[in-house]
C-alpha cells in the first residue's frame, strides 16, 4: 500500500508502467519490507497499476457520492489493492480481503476509514460477483509465467 501511495503522487500517477520493477526495488531498499512479502506485493502493485482504470471504475461505481480524487489517498490505495485482490487473486476469499482491508484502515486511516472501506468493498464484491464480472482466472495481474 505504501508503494502505491507514493506512486499516486508522481506525475502520471499509477498509469506509469515504465521501470515499475526498478521503482519497486528502490522502494524496498529504502523502507523495511518483509522479504517474504516482496513477490506478492510486487504482483499486487503490477496488477493494480495495469488495471487501474477498471479498478477505479469499480470503486467509483461503489463509492456513492464520492469522486475517486476526493477519497483520502490512504483509503483510495487500500481500496485499489483490495479490489485488485478480489478481481485477480485465487488465494483469498472476498471476505478475507475485505476484513484485512478494514484492519489496515483501522491502523492507517481516519476514524471513518474502516466503515467506509468496508462499505465500498462490500459494494464492489456485489458488483463483481453479481453482474457477471469475469472470474479471477486468466486476468492480467502482471504476474510473469
Amino acid at each position: 500500500m505504501q508503494f502505491l501511495f507514493q506512486e499516486d503522487f508522481l506525475p502520471g500517477g499509477l498509469q506509469l508502467q515504465d521501470d515499475l520493477d526498478v521503482r519497486f526495488a528502490r522502494f524496498c531498499a529504502l523502507y523495511p519490507v518483509q522479504k517474504l512479502a516482496i513477490p506478492y506485493a510486487l504482483e499486487l502493485s503490477r496488477g493494480t497499476m495495469r488495471n487501474i482504470d477498471r479498478i477505479d471504475t469499480l470503486i467509483r461505481e461503489s463509492a456513492s457520492n464520492w469522486r475517486i480524487e476526493r477519497i483520502a489517498s490512504t483509503d483510495r490505495n487500500l481500496l485499489r489493492i483490495a479490489v485488485c485482490e478480489m478481481l485477480f487473486s485465487e488465494d483469498a476469499p472476498d471476505q478475507v480481503v475485505i476484513n484485512e482491508a478494514v484492519e489496515i484502515a483501522k491502523r492507517y486511516g481516519t476514524e471513518d476509514s474502516p466503515s467506509f472501506v468496508n462499505g465500498v468493498l462490500d459494494a464492489v464484491r456485489v458488483v463483481i460477483r453479481g453482474t457477471g464480472e469475469p472470474p479471477r482466472a486468466g486476468a492480467d495481474t502482471g504476474a510473469q509465467a
